[in-house]
């Protein structure tokens, strides 16, 4: 009986041999490759294809729903399985749209990790129970829904350089990170200034954090 083959994406070594010490104990789950960041784990999912990748959400340069967007694009069919810190509405809503396979908490992961792979690969989608009602409560969370989020007309492309600008990269690192030229990079940049109606980085960045695209540590 073939193995899941499974990708870990953590910035976090520790956590990555944790990861793999304990799906090491599972005889139909194998660790193929581990990513520090969310350009390795795009490129890896490339090159080794899993079957599923277990993605972190906050990882310096492509952060996780960059990666996930990218990833799900080059393989449709790879399970993503995101495990994070943040019970955040807006994270879970946005990685839901991208297409993820699971949601879980880093805090409450552990032995059910393994039980989450395997749901995953057969195609279920697997919410840890701390924001499994955020997700069953709908787009607006309430009645009528909410009114649209600007963030939301942008393409998965410009999701991605939002979030880098957002960071503080120059168009140069935008380009190299997302193995795009620079004027596209600029490009992809104006296009998210003009549809979110911003004039400038600060006011980009402001909108970054209050949408939850970058946290302030």
């Amino acid at each position: 009986m073939p193995r899941i083959r499974v990708l870990i994406a953590d910035d976090h070594a520790i956590l990555r041999e944790g990861l793999r010490a304990l799906l090491r104990l599972h005889d139909d789950i194998e660790v193929v490759g581990e990513a520090a960041d969310g350009r390795e784990a795009v490129d890896l999912a490339a090159k080794l294809r899993p079957d599923v990748v277990l993605m972190d959400v906050a990882m310096p340069g492509l952060g996780g729903l960059e990666a996930t967007i990218e990833l799900k694009r080059i393989r449709p069919d790879a399970k993503v399985i995101v495990l994070t810190q943040y019970d955040d509405r807006e994270y879970l809503r946005r990685f839901l749209q991208a297409g993820v396979s699971g949601y879980l908490l880093k805090k409450t992961a552990g032995s059910e990790l393994a039980s989450a792979i395997r749901a995953a690969y057969r195609g279920g989608l697997v919410l840890d129970p701390a924001v499994a009602k955020e997700a069953l409560a709908g787009p607006g969370g309430g009645p009528g829904g909410a009114e649209a989020d600007p963030y939301d007309t942008l393409t998965d492309r410009e999701k991605q350089v939002l979030k880098l600008v957002a960071e503080g990269k120059s168009n140069k690192e935008v380009a190299e990170l997302l193995d795009i030229s620079v004027k596209t990079a600029m490009t992809h940049r104006e296009h998210v200034m003009q549809k979110l109606n911003l004039h400038s980085r600060t006011e980009l960045i402001k909108f970054a954090l209050r949408r939850g695209v970058i946290r302030m540590e």
